[in-house]
C-alpha cells in the first residue's frame, strides 16, 4: 500500500493556468499595433525563460516579463498607463478566488480520511502566492504536511519523502505536470498518477514519451484516483498492472 498520497496544487486541484492565459491574450491585444501576435509569445516565452532562474514560477515572474515582453517589443512607447494595467493584471491574478477542479476535495477529503495514509500537497511556485491559494481552497486542514518548492526534481522528492518516513516506493504523486510531477517522481522509484490538463503552460511541456512502468497511469479526471491508486497498489502486488 502507498503510504504517502502526494498532490500537486495548480491545475491538478485547482484552476490555475487559465489565469495566465487571459492575462496573455490581453497582452497581445495591447501589442496588437506594434507587432504581431507571434511576436508576442515568442519574446514573452523568451523573457519567461530567462526569469525563471531570479524570480523562479509565478504570478511575479509572469507579470514582470509581461511589462519587459512590452517595453521592448514596442521600443520603449509603451504608456505609462498599459505598463500599470499590466502591474494591476498580476495583482488580479494573485487576488484572484482558488476555484477547485470538480472533484478535487472530495478525493483529498477520501485519503485524508484512512489513518493509514498520509495526504501532502507538493507545489511549486512563488511562496506567498502559492499560500494564498491553499488558504483559499479550503483544503488545507486536509493535508498532513504542505510542501511549497521552487522546483521539481528527483531530488526534491527523495528530500520529501525522506522528511516523512516513507520510500519512494510507497509513494504516488498525482499532477498534471509530465514535466514536473511524473517523471521525476517515476526516476526516484516512486508511483506517479497523470492527469492532463486543458492548457499546459509551454515551460512544462515535453516531448510525447512512452512510459513503460508499472507504477504509472493515466487518469481521465481526479475522481478517478481512488480507483487507479488501488490499480497501482494491485500491480505491486502482482507484478502487473491489470487496469487503467
Amino acid at each position: 500500500m502507498f503510504k504517502l498520497i502526494a498532490f500537486d496544487g495548480d491545475d491538478t486541484l485547482w484552476h490555475n493556468e487559465p489565469l495566465f492565459r487571459e492575462a496573455h491574450i490581453r497582452l497581445r491585444e495591447m501589442l496588437g499595433h506594434y507587432v504581431a501576435p507571434e511576436k508576442v509569445d515568442e519574446r514573452l516565452y523568451q523573457a519567461e525563460l530567462a526569469n525563471l532562474s531570479i524570480y523562479g514560477y509565478g504570478v511575479t515572474g509572469f507579470a514582470l516579463s509581461m511589462i519587459e515582453t512590452a517595453i521592448e517589443l514596442s521600443e520603449q512607447k509603451i504608456t505609462a498607463k498599459d505598463i500599470h494595467e499590466l502591474a494591476e493584471l498580476g495583482k488580479q491574478m494573485l487576488r484572484a478566488p482558488t476555484r477547485l477542479i470538480d472533484g478535487a476535495a472530495e478525493v483529498v477529503r477520501q485519503f485524508a480520511a484512512d489513518p493509514d495514509r498520509k495526504v501532502v500537497l507538493i507545489t511549486k511556485g512563488d511562496l506567498i502566492a502559492q499560500q494564498l491559494k491553499i488558504d483559499r481552497s479550503g483544503l488545507e486542514s486536509q493535508f498532513d504536511g504542505i510542501e511549497i518548492v521552487s522546483e521539481k526534481d528527483c531530488l526534491t522528492y527523495r528530500n520529501i519523502f525522506g522528511r516523512y518516513g516513507v520510500q519512494a516506493n510507497e509513494c504516488v504523486m498525482i499532477g498534471n505536470s509530465m514535466k514536473s510531477d511524473i517523471l521525476p517522481v517515476l526516476d526516484c522509484g516512486g508511483g506517479a498518477i497523470h492527469i492532463p490538463y486543458e492548457i499546459t503552460w509551454i515551460h512544462e511541456m515535453v516531448d510525447q514519451i512512452e512510459i513503460d512502468n508499472d507504477l504509472f497511469c493515466e487518469a481521465p479526471g481526479i475522481a478517478d484516483v481512488p480507483r487507479l491508486i488501488a490499480d497501482l497498489e494491485r500491480s505491486v502486488a502482482t507484478g502487473k498492472l491489470e487496469h487503467v
